[in-house]
């Protein structure tokens, strides 16, 4: 499986002019042979493929308009090509949206292939620079002198700072079985419950920094366009938003890390976190908690050790059924975080009781076992399912407080 390590990079003064030119180019050509992609498709119809786009950089390389871009390595250039090329096979299959123009404010990338580095004992060497560039190895696990990387990605974010990654190809290892699953239920408040009873609190990240980043906000747009003064500004809010992005990170990582090395197999439901976002009175509750970021760090991590990680179907009804009796309540108001079952007058706390549920489902998914009334209609993967058969089986009932 591949693995990136990201370090923090101090690029030389001729360093850094040589990569801003990259990055100048890499976003000239993105945002041309996006223009004409799109001219192309609104009044033609046609698609524009990778080769043609391959070919048209090469054209632009030789001619006199865009000459400067034969200052810079091709590499970078053609992987912004590869790059946008399945951006747009994402956005045609549904998968994600219409590219969009890339900003000399935001964040800058390229990307280097083995043709255009140099890894040798530890010291990296990109093409068109003379010396290696200096960055600051943090994982004591692993000897950078023994990395043998396939793509280094060259970055800088909108405070100012550079970072280089390195993307590798290791060996998956097996954890230690721990023979223990767990059921894991989200929410706003409350990031977690897992069916075991413990309870993880939302940190907030961005809620308690949102007084400071709102006054850094004023700052910056009291501030004269093209100003020093307001690229000073700035800078100062593109650095609140690192702190409260890196304290969310290293949060997740924690958990996430924790949750793996806990359990054999953990369950989670399919939150349709893009749908979930547009309600405007929760939207920035959800972003901060991350919900997506989580999944995303549980998917890869498991995978890294050999554990197993169940996705259980979003329209299961984890907080309606009674995790002792599998009664289904015909209706709970999101309010209500405790309610008594009718039919076998258990007290459930609403997210604990939806943990147990989702575990419950998760190990009849883990078995193949899809006729189990914890576990109807539930699957890895998928689209979004009808409502389960155990809806069919349940008695109707209905709590409101």
């Amino acid at each position: 499986m591949r693995t990136a390590y990201k370090c923090r990079a101090y690029p030389t003064a001729e360093q850094a002019a040589a990569l801003n030119r990259t990055f100048g180019c890499v976003r000239v050509v993105w945002n041309k042979t996006l223009h004409e992609r799109t001219h192309r498709y609104r009044n033609e119809n046609t698609r524009t493929s990778y080769r043609e786009t391959d070919a048209a950089l090469t054209r632009w390389r030789q001619g006199e308009e865009l000459a400067f871009l034969s200052e810079v390595s091709c590499v970078p250039l053609q992987q912004t090509l590869r790059h946008q090329h399945t951006a747009f096979q994402n956005f045609f299959a549904g998968r994600a949206r219409y590219p969009r123009f890339k900003s000399r404010t935001g964040r800058q990338t390229a990307h280097y292939t083995r043709s255009a580095f140099r890894m040798r004992n530890g010291s990296l060497t990109l093409a068109k620079t003379s010396t290696p560039l200096r960055f600051t190895w943090s994982f004591d696990d692993v000897d950078v002198r023994d990395i043998d990387p396939t793509t280094v990605t060259i970055s800088r974010e909108p405070d100012g700072r550079w970072y280089v990654s390195f993307a590798v190809d290791i060996a998956g290892t097996t954890a230690r079985p721990v023979n223990h699953a767990i059921g894991v239920d989200l929410g706003v408040k409350t990031l977690l419950v897992t069916s075991d009873g413990e309870h993880i609190t939302n940190p907030q990240h961005l809620a308690r920094k949102a007084r400071n980043l709102a006054r850094y906000q004023r700052r910056l747009a009291r501030c004269q366009r093209g100003s020093n003064n307001r690229g000073k500004a700035k800078i100062k809010l593109a650095r609140a938003h690192r702190k409260v992005r890196n304290a969310r990170q290293d949060f997740l990582h924690r958990t996430t890390t924790r949750l793996v090395r806990s359990a054999d197999m953990i369950a989670i439901e399919d939150l349709s976190v893009s749908g979930m976002v547009r309600n405007r009175h929760l939207s920035r509750a959800i972003s901060d908690a991350g919900w997506g970021e989580f999944r995303r760090q549980l998917e890869y991590k498991c995978e890294r050790a050999g554990r197993t990680l169940v996705v259980i179907d979003r329209w299961y009804p984890s907080s309606k059924t009674c995790s002792s009796c599998g009664h289904l309540l015909a209706e709970l108001k999101l309010s209500a975080r405790h309610w008594t079952c009718p039919g076998c007058r258990t007290r459930h706390d609403r997210d604990l009781n939806a943990a147990k549920n989702i575990l419950a489902a998760g190990r009849a998914v883990a078995r193949g076992d899809s006729g189990d009334a914890c576990g109807a209609d539930v699957r890895r993967q998928g689209s979004s399912l009808p409502r389960s058969a155990m809806k069919q089986e349940a008695r109707a009932g209905k709590i409101g407080s």
